[in-house]
């Protein structure tokens, strides 16, 4: 259980990161992407943060809005052995 839960703090750490800088380079604001992958911009905030991780769907959402393939929000990614 403490494995599983180390990945996913790898994940969280690095996909917030991602995310921000993807939304930044597009130079759009936080309702800006909210309003386009439909999500909350609180919630986003949350992701960006790294407070929470996003679902798959969301993710999925999120890259489509970015115009970017759902692997670029993963890009640099490691799997915690």
């Amino acid at each position: 259980m403490e494995h599983k839960a180390k990945e996913c703090l790898h994940l969280q750490k690095d996909l917030h990161a991602q995310l921000k800088f993807l939304r930044e380079e597009r130079r759009l604001s936080l309702d800006e992407l909210a309003l386009k992958a439909r999500v909350g911009a609180a919630r986003l905030q949350s992701y960006e943060s790294g407070e929470e991780v996003p679902s798959v769907q969301t993710i999925l959402k999120l890259s489509n809005a970015l115009e970017v393939p759902a692997s670029n929000l993963l890009d640099g990614l490691e799997t915690v052995e």
